[in-house]
């Protein structure tokens, strides 16, 4: 019995930074969003969990918009070794909150949620056993109905892939023990 290699298996922690553009029909730049992740990765597959976060402070309107979203990602690997092209999909949940800035009273804080399916690719580097750094791009929101008249890439992946409501880029690193 053979067993597999350190480097394929393990738990980690670590930071990222991610840009979430919400595709709508204002032409709105990506937002960075800062957070971290706790993986569980094995030989052919693993899992993620991220949280990230965002705030903008309007002050005109003496208001911030607290944005926080939630996703589990099972990493199926493509590869094993020190490169590892992987895709990656599962549930999200996104929050928004807005409140006043000062916090004065008398205002009312207004809290939403929503939940959605993402989907993506992208790619892990260990160049040592306990560290890697991985970049992917996720479609969010995905619209596996057809409810909306949106589609990825329009053509033939159009055709192919499901709708969706924005997209995220992310960078990361994780210790591994």
């Amino acid at each position: 019995m053979v067993a597999a290699p350190a480097a394929a298996q393990g738990f980690g922690i670590g930071g990222r930074m991610a840009w979430i553009k919400n595709d709508s029909a204002l032409d709105v730049d990506s937002e960075r969003f800062f957070g971290g992740q706790i993986r569980l990765s094995g030989a052919r597959i693993g899992l993620e969990v991220s949280l990230d976060r965002h705030t903008t402070s309007f002050e005109a309107l003496d208001q911030k918009v607290t944005e926080t979203p939630i996703q589990v990602s099972v990493l199926l690997n493509l590869a094993s070794g020190s490169f590892r092209p992987y895709l990656l999909g599962g549930p999200g949940w996104y929050y928004r909150s807005v409140s006043p800035i000062d916090d004065s009273d008398g205002i009312l804080e207004v809290s939403t949620h929503e939940f959605g399916w993402h989907g993506g690719i992208g790619a892990e580097i260990r160049p040592h056993r306990r560290f890697g750094i991985h970049g992917d791009y996720r479609y969010t929101f995905l619209d596996f109905n057809n409810d909306d008249d949106e589609e990825i890439g329009g053509g033939i992946l159009g055709s192919i892939l499901p709708g969706h409501k924005g997209s995220t880029i992310t960078l990361g690193a994780t210790l591994y023990f």
